[in-house]
């Protein structure tokens, strides 16, 4: 290949660079918005302002990170310009699939990890190339590849899932037993003293510790910083105090919003600091080891040795990927996505689980539970009940709605950001590329683990929550590895048709993640509907949570009509999609159900009646749910174990049925949504023809079951649809008869 190419794939690097910002900022604002998000420290604007600022001045921090994608792997002198592009190409197609496809889903994952395993990967297969087609086989492995150094992150990394839990949960214990949940009063003894040391730990770990990464320092500058360092921190811990302690007294200033909010501009800059790196340290790094090439005479076979020296970055290059940065942190819908993950894990209160609870999950609960058992019986009763009493939630009552509501309070908002930013400056100031994902979303855990945020109504949905995304980190390190490993040797073999394979592959992977996510977003915006967020007036309520049923019942009214369809047709494409939505409808039953609980509440005791009828709504839509689920669920197995398809008979009878079932759902569902009965008596009517002409098809069953026409499970199959569409079309017409009493229609459905 001429030397002209090598320009297009320098050219392509950049192009990815600027992608790579998108998809991993998507991927990592979770890091530094989730503290300040879910504690409602600020109006959003205000949060999103402050991480911008963070971002922009932490890129000028990242000069000393760059070194990691240049020869932290690998020992670049072994190297090729054309091997190291095509490492650096096989990294970059790697990480944008890779990170995007966590993104589409809403876990975050480590983008540290991720470059650090694809750059060992497509190293890796480099090596083995090389060694493969060298004739003295005077090199092995190990000397192409940077052992010390891979493993050395690699520790880090993982050590860092460990010390961010306990320094989370171990700060956020102490922290919580000198201020209570009921923190105002003691906001005034301690707030500024503690707010303090806050913003000195800040300040220490980023200015005194990063500074020597910083692109507009120099030398002389660094060296004043570092050997000041006591009389700078000194000042600031003295200036802030005295301020703090002005704005408690003076202004009445809770001074844990400005201490969140300096510590999401701090996280930021320290996320920027680190994680740039991994954004465009590869094409950086792309960049140099072609310009190192042309300036020689042998630009094709030079060896890259001159990566390997200490390179300093462009400033104007680190500010350019800042403002990417903020321009994606602004618009980007995925990254809301992530947020909401990390959010909803650490909430204080029990609500919506976004996991199931597993096997594992529930084994840790049982051994976390025993083991609080036995460390509480060995503990003082004295000293049991006094540090019960500072640990104990304070109730917000009946006037604060879940909407108002933050998912936690300012002080474990503040913990998250202190140590998190101060775990990652530290790693930065030594220059372990240690992962802010990990880190702060630990810490995270760790705080809400010690603010009893993991109660006995959540504890098995949080873990498996936590369960979950731990292991997809480690899903990360091995796809990143291979993936990466494979797309090197594609590039190496196959050359420019390689790269077209791969560049449409890319394309292809990343426009069905991206109509994936619009149908997850539409899924969203339509459980939003179902959030009762302010229950006031009883009647208002109620009138909702029938446009709620209307919703519901129109859901689950049209994904019958297409399983049935693509049940006669044996369409398991279309039997799986609407498998998918079993569980969109089992949630937003539970949404429903949630709300009506809050509703409840707003009666007294007298309201035995009223009561009685949302019990029974809470039980009809259970089993309308539970009806749906076992007819989707049983006819894709049908279908799937490739079973012998319906008679034709049985779709003519079943397709009768499907008729008169999608009727009596649609009259329910018209009048939930107008609040205007249609006819109480036509669906009545209707469910007994219904309830006839199943009796009448399963007559007409025994006889093909006689005549072995239908086989034992082609009947299993149809019994149980018929028996579903009669207990779902009951309760149907008990929901309305509850509607009519709910708005006194006098017109009884029994």
């Amino acid at each position: 290949m001429g030397l002209d190419l090598y320009y297009v794939i320098v050219g392509m690097l950049i192009l990815f660079a600027i992608f790579d910002l998108f998809v991993g900022v998507t991927n990592d604002a979770v890091n530094f918005l989730n503290s300040s998000i879910g504690s409602k420290a600020a109006p959003f604007f205000i949060i999103m302002i402050v991480a911008s600022l963070g971002i922009l001045a932490g890129v000028t921090f990242s000069g000393g990170m760059m070194e990691v994608a240049r020869k932290g792997i690998f020992h670049p002198q072994f190297f090729t310009m054309p091997e190291l592009l095509t490492i650096f190409l096989a990294v970059m197609i790697t990480d944008i699939l890779l990170l995007d496809l966590f993104n589409t889903y809403g876990l975050p994952t480590s983008t540290t990890v991720s470059i650090v395993f694809e750059l060992l990967g497509a190293a890796v297969a480099l090596s083995v190339i090389k060694i493969t087609a060298a004739t003295d086989h005077a090199m092995a492995l190990r000397d192409y590849i940077n052992t010390a150094k891979a493993l050395a992150i690699v520790g880090g990394i993982l050590l860092s899932i460990v010390v961010a839990f306990l320094s989370g949960a171990l700060m956020q214990f102490l922290t919580r037993l000198i201020f209570t949940f009921d923190y105002q009063e003691r906001l005034k003894k301690y707030g500024a003293v503690w707010g303090g040391m806050a913003m000195t730990a800040i300040t220490f770990f980023i200015l005194v510790k990063g500074a020597k990464g910083a692109t507009f320092m120099d030398a002389q500058t660094v060296t004043w910083i570092k050997s000041n360092s006591f009389i700078i921190m000194a000042g600031i811990f003295i200036a802030s105090a005295m301020a703090f302690q002005i704005l408690i007294l003076y202004f009445k200033v809770n001074i844990f919003k400005p201490i969140v909010l300096v510590g999401t501009f701090a996280l930021a800059m320290a996320f920027a600091a680190n994680d740039l790196v991994n954004f465009i340290g590869v094409p950086l790094a792309g960049l140099n080891a072609f310009q190192n090439a042309i300036a020689s005479s042998d630009p094709l076979n030079i060896t890259m040795a001159a990566l390997g020296k200490k390179v300093h970055s462009q400033t104007y290059i680190m500010l350019a990927a800042g403002f990417i940065m903020v321009i994606t942190l602004w618009f980007s819908k995925k990254a809301r996505r992530v947020t909401e993950t990390e959010i909803r894990l650490g909430q204080q209160d029990e609500g919506t689980e976004k996991f199931e609870s597993v096997w594992l999950s529930r084994k840790i609960v049982n051994m976390f539970d025993s083991l609080f058992s036995t460390v509480n019986s060995l503990t003082p009763a004295p000293l049991r009940k006094t540090i019960a009493l500072r640990l104990t939630p304070v109730s917000e009552g009946k006037g604060v709605y879940q909407a108002e509501k933050p998912s936690f309070d300012l002080v474990r908002a503040s913990v998250n950001l202190m140590v998190a930013s101060a775990l990652v400056s530290f790693a930065t100031s030594l220059k372990l590329p240690l992962s802010t994902t990990y880190v702060t979303f630990m810490v995270a855990m760790g705080s809400s683990f010690s603010d009893q945020a993991w109660g006995r109504e959540s504890a098995v949905y949080r873990v498996t929550g936590v369960l979950t995304v731990i292991g997809g980190w480690f899903l990360t390190a091995f796809i990143a590895f291979i993936v990466s490993f494979i797309f090197a040797n594609i590039l190496s073999y196959l050359k420019i048709p390689g790269f077209l394979l791969l560049f449409t592959l890319a394309g292809y992977m990343i426009l069905k993640n991206h109509q994936k996510h619009k149908v997850q977003e539409k899924n969203k915006e339509e459980m939003n509907i179902y959030n009762l967020h302010k229950v006031e007036n009883f009647q208002e309520s109620v009138s909702q949570t029938f446009d709620h049923l209307a919703f519901l019942l129109k859901g689950i009214r049209e994904s019958f009509d297409a399983a049935f369809e693509a049940l006669f047709q044996e369409d398991l494409d279309k039997l799986r999609q609407e498998r998918m939505q079993v569980k969109h409808f089992q949630n937003s039953t539970n949404i429903i159900i949630a709300n009506i609980f809050k509703v409840l509440r707003l009666l007294s005791k007298e309201d035995q009646k009223v009561s009685y009828n949302y019990y029974q709504i809470i039980r009809r839509l259970q089993k309308l749910t539970d009806g749906h689920r076992d007819t989707v669920i049983r006819s894709s197995m049908h279908v799937s174990n490739r079973h012998k398809g319906l008679l034709d008979a049985q779709i003519a009878e079943l397709r009768q049925i499907k008729k008169v079932f999608l009727n009596i759902f649609f009259l329910v569902e018209t009048a939930f949504r107008d609040k205007e009965i249609v006819d109480c008596q036509e669906a009545v009517e209707q469910f007994h023809y219904l309830r006839e002409l199943v009796d009448d098809f399963n007559e007409n069953q025994i006889e093909r079951i006689r005549d072995d026409s239908s086989k034992t499970r082609l009947s299993i199959l149809f019994y149980a649809i018929g028996g579903n569409c009669v207990m779902m079309a009951k309760q149907n017409v008990k929901l309305l008869d509850i509607f009519n009493e709910s708005f006194k229609l006098n017109q009884n459905c029994s």
